[in-house]
């Protein structure tokens, strides 16, 4: 069963996703809560927009999130995504020592939470980190297949 608000964080990240400049990047969305439920820290893919590969939206997330604590470790915080993060944001969520890592669409080309490769669960890490996955699934998958249709 999924945790009710769960399912109003990931709507935070779709809204994210959704202010993508899409002429630009593929709309990808994350917000990082904390222990209490407010915003961080929010992110969209800048990649294209600022050519920057660690532009990714958990990445721009997690560094306002760390910059509005005052602290790189963000212990009892959230990140939400609406997408499954790759091995870059993965780790990065690690690093930062969220708690929690909450996501719309898994993302079997190269997801690292579960579908490609687990690192948030992989034993030998120095930090583990809870995986909810598949949180508006539906949903999320669809705006990426939209986008993505619009450009074949």
């Amino acid at each position: 069963m999924q945790t009710p608000g769960y399912a109003d964080w990931v709507r935070l990240a779709l809204a994210e996703a959704r202010a993508t400049d899409e002429a630009e990047d593929v709309p990808i969305g994350a917000v990082v809560v904390d222990a209490d439920g407010r915003v961080l820290g929010r992110g969209r893919n800048v990649r294209e927009l600022e050519h920057d590969p660690t532009g990714h939206a958990e990445v721009v997330a997690l560094r306002e999130a760390g910059e509005r604590r005052g602290s790189w470790r963000l212990d009892g915080c959230t990140l939400v995504v609406t997408l499954e993060p790759c091995a870059m944001c993965a780790g990065a969520a690690l690093l930062a020592r969220v708690d929690r890592v909450v996501f719309g669409a898994w993302d079997g080309k190269a997801g690292a939470c579960g579908s490609v490769w687990d690192l948030p669960r992989d034993r030998r890490a120095l930090h583990r980190v809870e995986v909810v996955g598949g949180v508006l699934e539906a949903e999320c998958a669809a705006l990426l297949l939209d986008f993505f249709d619009r450009r074949r």
